[in-house]
């Protein structure tokens, strides 16, 4: 999840940065357009671009924060089994050395 997370986020700075570094403003007929990689784009094509990243961003951030903490349960979980299994081993180790005594001492 963390991994999806950062390739979302990844995607939206790759557009912001594509909008800003690799674009050019044509001005045509009083029309404006925004050519990114010779594709055009008017001004609600570069508003719903925006749009796009922003959300491509912040549902990254969301799925990092919720894969972070989907493994931290994990984690805490496992350490909490690993305990009580460690207990239940030193019951058993415990009542193997009761069954031994009494076993050599009846006989």
């Amino acid at each position: 999840m963390v991994i999806f997370g950062l390739v979302l986020v990844a995607l939206g700075a790759l557009l912001v940065l594509l909008g800003l570094f690799a674009s050019d403003v044509k001005v045509v007929d009083g029309e404006a357009t925004l050519e990114i990689w010779n594709v055009d784009l008017s001004i609600e094509g570069v508003f719903l671009a925006g749009v796009l990243a922003a959300a491509l961003i912040l549902v990254g951030l969301w799925a990092i924060k919720l894969g972070a903490k989907m493994g931290w349960k994990h984690r805490k979980e496992q350490k909490r089994l690993n305990e009580l299994s460690e207990k239940l081993d030193k019951v058993e180790l415990e009542k193997r050395r009761q069954d031994d005594e009494e076993g050599s001492a009846t006989s």
